[in-house]
């Protein structure tokens, strides 16, 4: 979540119909292995891939869980998910939507009245769907926590519980990036309330609303809504951070990392309904399926979810991606798929499926804050790409 976050960094485009891979389309493991084995030069300590397919699952993995002991990744290993969770989120407030119970064009004002208010914030004029969208223009509050960058600062915040309100305040100390439904940046705010009003529609907690209607009529027995809870349930592998010295002001192109430090533990409610939650690479393809096979909207629902708007400022990763609602579009050699990435201290999540929701990939990295080796040329777009293309196309 974190540098997708932070650094806007993740995309959609958005079609429907186009780029479904052909059904002779084939993953050759081999491909995907060498693939996997790449990303260890761009800094990534361990990699674990599944393909899930018509034809079977494939999974490799690459690297180690716990680099010191010298141990792989487990085929099983639960990981943060960071900004993965906003599909999720978004998906229930679509359900809520179907339901009749609110309005893609609600205001926020609506259900949160003086939420959204001050240095120019109005949300009475911010809907839903913008929320959804990043489309509101409201300010990214992880921005106004730099001790989430900061090697020295963290060791004292990593079990602090920040709620979704404070989060908000943190946001409209900022005037708004950009006025309503002019423009695309990437927002956790827009998350944060949306998990709001899914309580205040419902009077359950959005942890609630998501394991109830999503996580447990989907089986999905290893996806977890940690909410305070510090720790990452075994197995897993042991998530690494390594720190810029400047935080957020560090530059991309000479961030000056530190050692990699193991931050697998912290309590993640500074992420809340933005990127807290934890799952696996079967649980995390299950969803994406079943969410593109009509299994968890209804049609009316999934159409909303699916329609897009032009988000240019993520072309460095996804040149040509879009976003939809909780879900990105990213073109591809066999047209494009829906996906939904995410960063958070710790660990990488990356994934897509065909629109038909035949083929999907997950990619689980034990680190968001990857320093490649020496001599290894930076790479022109996001560093899964041609994995999770290969996963997805078939090679064709």
């Amino acid at each position: 979540m974190k540098r997708l976050c932070a650094t806007a960094v993740i995309a959609v485009l958005g079609l429907t119909a186009a780029g479904t891979a052909h059904a002779d389309h084939r993953t050759d493991t081999r491909t995907l292995q060498r693939q996997a084995d790449a990303l260890l030069d761009q800094g990534a300590p361990g990699v674990l891939v599944e393909v899930d397919t018509p034809r079977g699952d494939l999974k490799v993995r690459s690297g180690y869980g716990d680099v010191d002991r010298r141990t792989p990744v487990p085929w099983g290993a639960k990981f943060r998910i960071g900004s993965y969770t906003k599909t999720f989120v978004a998906s229930t407030v679509l359900q809520l939507v179907g339901e009749g119970r609110l309005s893609l064009e609600d205001s926020v004002d609506r259900w949160l009245p003086g939420v959204v208010a001050g240095n120019g914030n109005d949300g009475t004029k911010i809907t839903v769907r913008q929320l959804l969208q990043h489309t509101s223009g409201v300010y990214n509050y992880v921005g106004k926590m730099p001790e989430l960058f900061l090697e020295k600062d963290f060791p004292k915040i990593r079990y602090r519980t920040v709620t979704a309100g404070q989060t908000v305040s943190l946001a409209v100390q900022e005037p708004p990036t950009f006025a309503p439904d002019t423009d695309w940046s990437y927002s956790n705010t827009g998350y944060s309330l949306a998990g709001m009003i899914i309580e205040r529609v419902t009077e359950h907690t959005w942890q609630h609303e998501v394991r109830t209607r999503i996580v447990e009529p989907l089986g999905l027995r290893d996806t977890f809504l940690p909410g305070t809870a510090a720790f990452v349930p075994k197995p897993h592998a042991v998530g690494y951070e390594r720190f810029p010295e400047k935080g957020l002001e560090a530059d991309p192109d000479d961030p000056r990392y530190g050692r990699a430090v193991d931050v697998t533990n912290y309590n993640p409610s500074w992420g809340g309904a933005a990127g807290e939650m934890i799952s696996t690479t079967e649980d995390g393809n299950r969803f994406l399926k079943a969410l593109m096979s009509g299994k968890v909207l209804k049609p009316a629902q999934l159409t909303e979810m699916t329609k897009t708007v032009r988000a240019s400022r993520l072309d460095p990763a996804w040149p040509g991606a879009r976003y939809g609602l909780g879900i990105m579009w990213i073109p591809s050699s066999c047209g494009g798929y829906w996906a939904h990435g995410g960063d958070i201290p710790g660990f990488m999540t990356r994934n897509g499926v065909t629109p038909d929701g035949t083929r999907s990939v997950m990619v689980s990295i034990n680190t968001d804050s990857l320093v490649a080796k020496p001599g290894v040329p930076k790479p022109d777009k996001d560093i899964t790409a041609d994995l999770v293309d290969h996963a997805l196309c078939g090679g064709k």
